[in-house]
């Protein structure tokens, strides 16, 4: 019987599988497909994901510097807001070389990371947790003290243990153009109702173009009109659901959900790569397998850490909506220099953002 059984290895699950091996845990973890593939998120991330990688990561993955946004109240040719800092805010990265990179760590580590193995029911004991999987074998049924459900936002494992479901999903649409492009700005436009559109230099790599909004939204046809602002073709499309609120439980009799499955997001972007992997840390560090009652602490754990984001992500997603000339005088007034982490909207009040909007007022 394994200590753990993990569902799907993108950045959370192949975290938390590296943080219970390391703990001397017996950890299966499953893959439905390839790891990596399909491509459903956007590579955009703050440095801190370097804390979270091996080393020789950054020259394996690094694809361009981010110094700040470009915000447009319109399309590619209407006026730009620029915030920016004085230090390198983001990394645009390889995102398909992330998921394998974190996977091969989880596998030094010790964990038995496995692709092609597609979960199709998970049964809940009172002494354990039996996971049906189909693979290149056939299919078997592996026993665990317990479940971690990593599978993203559709989550098979939340819905097998009859957890809630997050308050609502967005409709994200991602693709790429060849041009290189060296600049260290991001375009974001607040054209689309209640959410945003995006463009993201990758260096050498090309351009990221994208799109979220809420159902009903005509999605599609919004994207259309984003690349043909900017005049160019696209390729390598690819689409899928952003989750976003958490449901008030994520953990179960002896299961738990991390990352998009249990909608440890960032409401202002749907981003949940670092929100993700902090969690993971979280899940590893509260959690005993032979304890059941160590799951609230979980819990309490990962809430304490990223619940005053995510109720701020809120409001600021809110702004997204505003009227246009609302959002004109707003993001006139705000732009300039920032000292704001773009994982953490609670430092729109510390002292190195405060220092730097005095030092251009």
């Amino acid at each position: 019987m394994y200590d753990f059984v993990v569902v799907g290895v993108g950045p959370a699950g192949a975290r938390f599988a590296r943080r219970a091996a390391e703990k001397g845990f017996d950890v299966l973890a499953l893959e439905q497909g390839t790891i990596g593939v399909p491509l459903a998120c956007s590579g955009h991330v703050s440095t801190d994901i370097w804390d979270f990688t091996g080393p020789g990561a950054r020259e394996e993955l690094f694809q361009n510097e981010i110094y700040g946004a470009r915000f447009h109240v319109g399309g590619p040719h209407s006026d730009a807001y620029p915030f920016y800092m004085r230090d390198v805010a983001s990394n645009v990265i390889d995102r398909v070389g992330l998921d394998r990179h974190l996977a091969e760590l989880a596998r030094e580590a010790g964990a038995d990371v496995r692709e092609e193995h597609t979960v199709t029911d998970v049964r809940e004991r009172r002494d354990r947790v039996e996971i049906v999987a189909s693979g290149p074998d056939g299919t078997v049924t592996h026993e665990a003290k317990m479940v971690a459900g990593c599978d993203g936002p559709r989550s098979r494992v939340r819905g097998e243990l009859g957890l809630p479901e997050p308050d609502e999903f967005l409709h994200g649409v991602l693709a790429f153009s060849d041009e290189a492009d060296e600049r260290d700005f991001v375009d974001v436009h607040l054209t689309p109702p209640t959410f945003f559109a995006w463009r993201i230099p990758r260096g050498d790599a090309g351009v990221e173009y994208g799109l979220a909004a809420p159902p009903g939204v005509q999605v599609t046809k919004h994207f259309e009109e984003l690349i043909d602002g900017y005049e160019i073709d696209v390729s390598h499309r690819c689409s899928g659901a952003i989750p976003i609120g958490p449901a008030d439980r994520v953990t179960s009799r002896r299961g738990f959900l991390i990352g998009d499955a249990a909608a440890q997001t960032k409401p202002f972007t749907g981003g949940g790569i670092l929100y993700g992997m902090t969690s993971a840390d979280h899940a590893a560090r509260e959690i005993d397998p032979d304890r059941p009652t160590t799951l609230p602490a979980y819990e309490r754990a990962w809430r304490e850490d990223l619940e005053r984001e995510q109720r701020l992500g809120h409001w600021i997603r809110r702004a997204y909506s505003f009227p246009e000339p609302v959002q004109r005088v707003g993001l006139g007034a705000l732009s300039g220099e920032i000292g704001v982490h773009m994982d953490r909207p609670t430092s729109l009040a510390s002292v190195e953002h405060l220092k730097a909007l005095l030092s251009w007022r």
